[in-house]
């Protein structure tokens, strides 16, 4: 099992007797309410999901990651987690002062420390994490709807918000003692936001083959029109791995988190989110956390170069199609046959036949996965 990135796995959340003072003290404090996305890194920082960070960047962290890709420290970080707030509340706080956290339904759920307050450049933002300006990407579509100010600081989590799916929420801390229970000493971890098909499955078990278990780990929440909505994508994955991946080498959790579509920045991210729930071992496929054509097909497998000191092994994965002479899922290492012989897993072309009610061959989809998709009253992000 892999170490936590930077070494230590944080663990920001209160209980007991504090938990109780800090919750009686919350109502004469400054109160910031969330968006869902701030509200998910908040809670990702607090269950050491992002270790080593302890809390919003400041400044010097901010301007090293989108530099270097590293914190001050030198340790490898790709995406900035910050807090936006707007000029009219940036005048309200005061350095070391301790404010509220606040969900959308206005929940208190978490404190910080405000260390910094400072400004930002938007483009220079963009630039940095995915490498465009281009106001039609989504990631920078996003930042360019932030609030003027950022205020860096730690974080403390005394109230554990609910989650829709909460029988697939496993925390770090709990995925690394399941792993241990296992005898698992070496993982792989898989990210996804599609529901399986056959090239998919045959990615995890060429990956499995070499590894002791494979933690499947979908993302769950804020993502962009045409995705798959997360109820859909967790049931399929239970239906694939319900019947067809033995019950002792395969374990599924949510990360709840939002797609930034970053590209090679955040195939980085990810794989040290895997890194800090145990996994020694992370798959980056063709396009990992793409968007449109803004990033070369293996732009996300080049970009593991410039990281050397990670502390976990990418598995890459090329282009895989179905050959109908082999019989199955091949890429062209092992495949032989002429293109005449194959088929392309299109996402595009399934995503199309399931809109509109119908399976895909099975050939290229489990017709257990098929059923639950075709079935869904709402399939798609709207």
């Amino acid at each position: 099992m892999s170490r936590p990135h930077g070494g230590t796995l944080v663990n920001r959340v209160l209980s007991g007797d504090k938990q109780e003072r800090l919750l009686d003290e919350s109502d004469d404090m400054f109160s910031l309410k969330l968006r869902g996305g701030l509200r998910k890194d908040v809670q990702n920082l607090a269950n050491g999901v992002y270790s080593p960070l302890q809390g919003f960047m400041c400044k010097n962290e901010l301007d090293n990651v989108m530099e270097h890709s590293r914190l001050p420290d030198d340790t490898p970080w790709t995406i900035p987690i910050v807090l936006d707030v707007p000029d009219k509340v940036a005048e309200d706080l005061d350095r070391d002062e301790e404010i509220v956290l606040k969900n959308e339904r206005g929940k208190i759920f978490a404190l910080m420390t405000v260390e910094e307050i400072y400004d930002y450049d938007k483009e220079e933002m963009s630039e940095a994490v995915y490498g465009t300006g281009d106001p039609y990407h989504p990631g920078v579509k996003k930042i360019h709807s932030m609030d003027e100010k950022l205020v860096g600081g730690d974080i403390v989590q005394i109230e554990d918000l609910s989650s829709p799916f909460e029988k697939y929420h496993l925390r770090p801390m709990e995925t690394r003692i399941l792993f241990k229970e296992k005898g698992w000493r070496n993982i792989v971890g898989f990210q996804t936001r599609n529901v399986p098909h056959l090239g998919h499955e045959y990615v995890q078990k060429t990956a499995l083959t070499f590894v002791d278990g494979i933690f499947i780990n979908p993302i769950v929440g804020e993502k962009k029109p045409g995705d798959y909505r997360d109820e859909v994508i967790l049931e399929a994955y239970q239906s694939l791995i319900d019947n067809y991946y033995l019950k002792n080498r395969a374990v599924m959790s949510i990360l709840e988190a939002e797609m930034r579509y970053a590209g090679p920045k955040e195939a980085i991210f990810h794989a040290i989110i895997r890194k800090n729930f145990g996994c020694t071992h992370f798959i980056i496929g063709r396009d990992h956390a793409g968007v449109g054509d803004y990033y070369h097909p293996y732009e996300a497998q080049d970009i593991f170069e410039e990281f050397p000191d990670l502390g976990i092994t990418p598995l890459f994965f090329k282009s895989f199609t179905y050959c109908e002479k082999c019989g199955g899922a091949v890429d062209g290492f092992i495949c032989p046959h002429g293109d005449e012989y194959r088929e392309n897993f299109s996402g595009t072309k399934m995503r199309k036949m399931l809109r509109e009610g119908k399976h895909p061959p099975s050939h290229m989809m489990r017709p257990e996965v098929a059923d639950i998709v075709v079935n869904a009253k709402n399939k798609f992000v709207e």
